[in-house]
């Protein structure tokens, strides 16, 4: 793929994600007034839900921005890990979000208060309407990266809270039960806190520098061992930089003769294969440190001390 294909993807992607964010913002102001007019929790809270999915696609739209620059000596990496810190932001805010929805909602399942349907519906089909543009703007990239995808997934949340407000004012316009509203505030909760946990748990971790999910430490150690001339491995190391670009370092004990007859440097390109190919996570990022087996042995027992 040449550099101007990227150029043009990159491009592409950012002007998705702005279009998606602008309707989004105007549909979260009119959520906002609709709420305040109609007093609706379920508005309340898809517009809090939609406030966190705007922060969702501007940090989406940042991260698609500075996919573009690169690495120097200040910020090796680059600003990768800036999506991951926002993340961890985001998810924070969707906890609070989720629990105040479940708090507020049985506090009106006892008491409620008087809702205006009408408006309700308005201002819910208007955010099915946008949310449903939006998906048809992110649909075209949402298979080029995983910051596209979160971005698809995330206006797809919130049309799903859009349906669960039309139906809460359905109801209450056919029967007059006002409590729908609550219960459709107790779904939007529904769906904001699972994701908010998974978020946090996903964002927590790679902060950690947890190994990467679904890479097997043990498996990638046994590996290693079995390739020829290799006496040991330690000092192995496996994180996440930002999503989708794990890293792994590793200390090497070879053969003496490997590094007389040259025969280290296909050795090191045997290894760095099968990290990249033969695992459940690609690892095209490794560091590895090929040693003999006296120098192998004098960094464990220093580590012993």
């Amino acid at each position: 793929m040449g550099a101007g294909h990227d150029h043009a993807g990159h491009t592409s992607n950012r002007t998705r994600l702005g279009i998606a964010l602008a309707i989004t913002s105007t549909v979260l102001v009119a959520e906002v007034v609709g709420a305040a007019l109609t007093g609706s929790l379920a508005l309340l809270v898809d517009a809090a839900h939609m406030l966190t999915d705007a922060m969702g696609l501007a940090v989406a739209l940042v991260a698609a921005h500075l996919m573009t620059r690169a690495a120097s000596p200040r910020r090796t990496w680059g600003w990768a890990r800036a999506e991951v810190v926002a993340a961890a932001a985001q998810a924070a805010v969707l906890l609070c979000v989720g629990c105040y929805a479940v708090v507020e909602a049985i506090q009106r399942l006892v008491s409620p208060p008087e809702i205006a349907p009408h408006g309700l519906a308005l201002v819910g089909a208007l955010g099915l309407v946008a949310n449903l543009v939006s998906l048809a703007v992110l649909a075209g990239g949402r298979g080029e990266n995983l910051n596209m995808r979160a971005a698809f997934l995330e206006v797809a949340n919130d049309a799903l809270g859009s349906i669960a407000v039309l139906v809460a004012a359905a109801v209450i316009a056919w029967t007059g039960w006002s409590r729908a509203d609550s219960v459709a505030g107790l779904v939007v909760a529904a769906l904001i806190l699972p994701r908010a946990l998974v978020l946090l748990r996903n964002s927590t971790s790679i902060l950690l520098e947890s190994t990467p999910h679904g890479l097997d430490l043990a498996q990638v150690r046994e590996h290693m061992l079995g390739q020829p001339h290799v006496l040991g491995v330690h000092d192995l190391h496996a994180s996440t930089v930002a999503t989708g670009l794990p890293v792994l370092t590793s200390h090497v004990v070879l053969d003496d003769e490997c590094f007389s007859d040259g025969h280290s440097l296909a050795i090191l390109e045997q290894l760095q294969q099968c990290l990249a190919s033969h695992h459940a996570v690609s690892i095209e990022h490794c560091t590895l440190q090929l040693e003999s087996a006296a120098i192998g042995q004098a960094h464990q027992d220093h580590l012993h001390q």
